[in-house]
């Protein structure tokens, strides 16, 4: 599972606003807020309130990595020739 300091880092590299993120998913601002909150995070929220941002921010290019042995994070893919 994806955790907040992913969902946050990936906003950035996209360069996403909370606000935008809650677009592109359809959740409320409150759940995003929760989400990204590291004493909360995604693992209090549903299992389908979280494929939901984890899906929007696949759409703008993200890749989630998980725990390898140095630790989960995010890249923009490379574009697709």
């Amino acid at each position: 599972m994806i955790d907040a300091a992913q969902i946050r880092a990936a906003r950035a590299l996209v360069e996403w606003s909370q606000g935008d993120l809650v677009a592109r998913s359809g959740l409320s601002l409150t759940t995003v807020k929760r989400m990204e909150n590291a004493a909360i995070g995604p693992g209090k929220s549903s299992a389908e309130n979280v494929a939901a941002v984890q899906r929007s921010l696949e759409a703008a290019g993200i890749q989630f990595i998980p725990e390898n042995g140095g630790g989960a994070g995010v890249r923009l893919a490379k574009p697709k020739p």
